[in-house]
């Protein structure tokens, strides 16, 4: 039997580091994290996986609703995805697994039991590299991961006297990721979070739709005068933001110390996040793994993986999100530039990693630009419309590199290669010249001297004290009349060029 290995934290907390102190009081943060694996269909039988839009219990068997003689049988696809995840999580999958019941009663759990793994999970180990904004990296262990079903959804109507069950989630395949205690404040729960949802996205397992729960987050939190011992933790249940990982730290931060200064004791216990009140409320008290009297599953053979099959999903892994830093650094991107293109990507699914690392670096900075201030701002605009736009990625790449060059040969301003942008993205359609395109709606600049000298003169004439300013060593001024002009042209002249004209005239 493999051994679940021991918080390793316990040993270490005497060298946490001081500057995580809280009134004198050390943190300590463990995360489970629930990912919702991307299966057609759920852990244990064919019922549908996709239960976004789908009426209540319409996604449902025999299995799901433990049925007498409903026998469950191992998805395979589950069991690739989360051997893929081992390998997003810096390890491999355990050759040798198994499955358990879980006892423990809830009116959406129809069996009374969950079926999930214990002592020997798919996945022991494994560590994550968190990146804070200080540019500093800590890596943080993974004591396991495990396979496991998901339970239904039960609510409540408010005013009414009873609650409504729905079991379209009940049998979705989940990966329950669990840290090592080795979380100290608010800023690396956070980090993590991001980091973990960015490594399950890229490797591929799940769709990580933090907004339909296809990612959720328990957050373990604990304070201690002592920073040999661990304090009494609280658990707060079913995250779904970065932003609610945070606060609901900080909140319980203050809240368990609050208390232990007032002389009270914390309470072991499972707490909700309420986010319209920013605060967390007691749910129940926290069980221990004995409470649930574990045994191994009868209906399940264990999960035996072989050298061939772990072979086979090595030569599939996705490039991870640390391959994509080390590539854009090498072409001086900055981490702010980085972390937006690695988020951009994930969260709307288009391939801004492999055009912008394809070109030269001067480029590069452009692209990303353009993707980062421009195309993203205006798909998260359609999506809150709930109007998704689909860029195709051919079309992007061609429309960028016709506008490169537009932009360099001096043919279009930054504002005007935004409006173009914005336009013809919106379209997603690609003009067959885009110059042709932009000279007909107006927007490319006036490069002809002799047509920018008789605006400049006239602007001249017309504006002495900003001249006379210039000429004075004001070169503020020059801004002004440099406006002037580019208001005469209706924004299309050259602003260089016409800031270069005027310093000739006038001799500056």
């Amino acid at each position: 039997m493999v051994k679940i290995p021991e918080s390793k934290v316990q040993s270490q907390k005497s060298g946490v580091d001081s500057k995580y102190l809280v009134n004198g009081y050390y943190p300590t943060i463990g995360i489970e994290c629930h990912v919702q694996l991307k299966t057609k269909s759920k852990l244990f039988s064919t019922a549908s996986n996709d239960a976004r839009g789908a009426e209540p219990n319409t996604l449902v068997n025999h299995v799901c609703f433990g049925l007498p003689g409903a026998l469950p049988v191992l998805n395979k696809e589950a069991v690739r995805l989360a051997s893929k995840a081992a390998y997003a999580l810096g390890t491999r999958p355990q050759k040798f697994s198994k499955f358990d019941r879980k006892h423990y009663f809830y009116p959406d759990l129809p069996k009374g039991y969950q079926i999930s793994q214990y002592d020997q999970p798919i996945i022991l180990d494994g560590k994550i590299t968190i990146h804070l904004e200080n540019g500093i990296k800590r890596v943080i262990n993974i004591t396991r991961a495990h396979l496991e079903e998901d339970a239904g959804k039960s609510t409540h109507p408010t005013g009414e006297d009873y609650s409504l069950v729905d079991l379209n989630r009940a049998g979705t395949p989940l990966l329950e990721i669990v840290s090592e205690p080795e979380l100290h404040n608010s800023e690396e729960a956070k980090a993590y979070a991001k980091e973990l949802w960015l490594a399950m996205k890229y490797s591929g397992v799940s769709d990580v739709d933090l907004y339909h729960g296809n990612m959720r987050f328990d957050v373990n939190v604990s304070v201690s005068k002592d920073p040999t011992k661990f304090g009494t933790r609280s658990e707060t249940k079913n995250l779904n933001s970065f932003k609610s990982v945070e606060k609901a730290v900080d909140y319980e931060i203050n809240r368990q110390i609050d208390l232990l200064e007032k002389g009270e004791k914390v309470i072991q216990e499972t707490r909700g996040w309420l986010d319209d009140k920013q605060k967390t409320v007691s749910q129940r008290s926290k069980e221990d793994a004995h409470d649930y009297r574990y045994f191994p599953d009868p209906d399940i053979p264990p999960v035996v993986l072989d050298e061939e099959y772990l072979m086979g999903i090595e030569s599939s892994l996705n490039k991870t999100p640390e391959y994509w830093r080390s590539a854009l650094e090498k072409i001086s991107l900055s981490k702010l530039q980085t972390e937006a293109l690695l988020e951009a990507q994930a969260e709307l699914g288009s391939s801004y990693l492999e055009l912008v690392t394809a070109q030269t670096m001067e480029c590069a900075k452009t692209y990303a630009n353009w993707i980062i201030n421009f195309e993203v701002p205006l798909r998260r605009e359609l999506l809150e419309k709930s109007s998704d736009l689909k860029i195709d990625d051919n079309i992007r790449e061609k429309l960028f590199e016709q506008l490169y060059l537009l932009q360099k040969d001096g043919k279009l301003s930054s504002n005007n290669v935004k409006a173009l942008l914005v336009e013809l993205l919106s379209q997603n359609k690609l003009p067959d010249s885009v110059e042709k395109y932009a000279e007909n709606a107006g927007y490319i600049q006036v490069n002809d001297s002799a047509e920018l000298e008789q605006i400049i003169e006239k602007v001249i004439t017309e504006n002495p004290k900003p001249v006379a300013d210039v000429q004075n060593g004001e070169m503020k001024a020059i801004g002004f009349l440099v406006g002037q002009v580019m208001k005469a042209s209706a924004g299309k002249a050259n602003p260089a060029m016409v800031q270069q004209i005027i310093r000739d005239k006038l001799k500056v």
